[in-house]
């Protein structure tokens, strides 16, 4: 939730102080191996706060249910993200949505 709330001040330090270097970061639109190009991405998104729906903890694993209002395209994206936490850091990131929104109608 600490890396949550830094992603949401924009608070790049902070957050990058909460991934491993070689995270791995997969969505439906991107993936990374480590933790500057995703942060960089992420940051450059400029997405809403997140409206957090759930939050599941199993050991190691957090999971994530939340929505998305974009206004750039005007849609409700709910989302689903499972982090993977080894030795006090995310080091991995998995996200699943519809990506429907984002994809230009040319493609």
């Amino acid at each position: 939730m600490e890396y949550l709330e830094a992603v949401a001040r924009q608070d790049f330090e902070s957050a990058r102080s909460y991934l491993k270097d070689n995270v791995s970061y997969v969505s439906p639109l991107n993936s990374f191996d480590n933790a500057e190009a995703y942060l960089k991405y992420n940051f450059s998104l400029h997405l809403p706060k997140l409206d957090i729906k759930k939050i599941f903890t199993d050991g190691d694993d957090v999971c994530l249910f939340h929505e998305t209002t974009l206004t750039k395209p005007p849609a409700t994206v709910f989302t689903s993200i499972w982090c993977h936490v080894d030795g006090g850091k995310i080091s991995s990131i998995r996200v699943l949505f519809d990506p429907r929104p984002f994809l230009r109608p040319e493609r």
